[in-house]
């Protein structure tokens, strides 16, 4: 079964929309949330999934929602992201998870009735036979679903309901809004705490203004596309490149276009030579230098970047 929205790598599955589901994709454990930086808590829940799902012989499924529905509700007011969907697949695969289902979101989708979305989708498409949701999770249109509901058609349709409080570590508090927090404050020991891993923005990389090469201060830029960044200013930073680690300074940050706002990150590598254009990186986040701020001139910006250079390599020591 080769299909090209159904990719199959290093045993994660990947279904990007529901038209995609095929009858060999029946019968599974699922969880249907976010996960917005997979963070520890979330990491709890998808290690006890995986293991019902061993358990039942049965395919352990994430379903995640591609854009998030807030964004599509409330794009002014969504959260911004930890995580875009590569990096959700990305840490999916390393927890052992065998299928993604990515749903697009859209008015369509929002618009299905709860009954619609339990019946056709969880039953039918997915043929779910254990549930985990949050017991917060609402669904179908205008949000009438709710983990209630989904206990009572459980019963009768034949699936258990479990809630991810329930299923996870006991007194276990990490929440998404808490990591966005540690890292409004700059506070990414916390967040690290919290996410069991540094706090990382991850893309390619692609031709900036090319201005930084004229100072000698080449850096490597990634466009952030329509995810709001949960961090803007001046950092101190680690760089993955093909699992090398690299130091450097980084700009994240919203600059100006035509068209509004795109937010970019620009990163400079010390003592670094080769062309990255068209590289994945991964850039880890290790301290704050400063926030962002408008220069006059060229000859500003040049003294500045130089002084946060600077000030990046004495707290790595270098």
């Amino acid at each position: 079964m080769h299909h090209s929205n159904i990719k199959r790598q290093g045993g994660l599955q990947l279904i990007r929309g529901l038209h995609n589901l095929r009858q060999q994709h029946q019968k599974c454990v699922l969880t249907i949330g976010k996960f917005d930086g997979v963070h520890l808590g979330h990491q709890a829940v998808i290690v006890n999934l995986v293991e019902k799902a061993k358990a039942l012989g049965l395919a352990s499924t994430v379903m995640i929602f591609e854009p998030q529905p807030e964004e599509v509700f409330a794009p002014d007011h969504a959260p911004a992201r930890l995580s875009r969907f590569r990096d959700k697949y990305e840490q999916f695969k390393a927890l052992g998870i065998d299928r993604l289902v990515c749903v697009r979101f859209n008015p369509a989708f929002a618009g299905m009735s709860p009954e619609s979305f339990i019946q056709d989708l969880l039953v039918e498409k997915l043929g779910v036979k254990f549930l985990v949701v949050g017991d917060d999770f609402r669904f179908g249109f205008q949000r009438r679903g709710n983990f209630e509901m989904l206990q009572e058609a459980g019963l009768h349709l034949g699936f258990n309901v479990v809630s991810t409080q329930s299923f996870k570590l006991a007194n276990c508090r990490i929440s998404s809004t808490e990591i966005r927090e540690a890292l409004a404050n700059s506070d990414f020991e916390l967040a690290k705490e919290m996410l069991g891993r540094d706090f990382t923005i991850a893309g390619r990389v692609n031709h900036g203004d090319k201005k930084g090469r004229t100072i000698g201060f080449p850096t490597a830029n990634v466009l952030l596309k329509r995810c709001k960044s949960p961090v803007s200013g001046v950092f101190a930073v680690e760089v993955i490149i093909r699992k090398q680690r690299y130091k450097g300074v980084a700009n994240i940050g919203n600059r100006p276009t035509v068209s509004g706002t795109r937010s970019q990150l620009e990163v400079h590598l010390f003592d670094f030579k080769q062309d990255l254009y068209g590289t994945f990186i991964e850039v880890a986040i290790k301290q704050k230098l400063r926030d962002e701020k408008k220069f006059d001139n060229f000859e500003e910006l040049h003294q500045q970047i130089k002084r946060d250079a600077q000030a990046a390599r004495d707290i790595f020591n270098i």
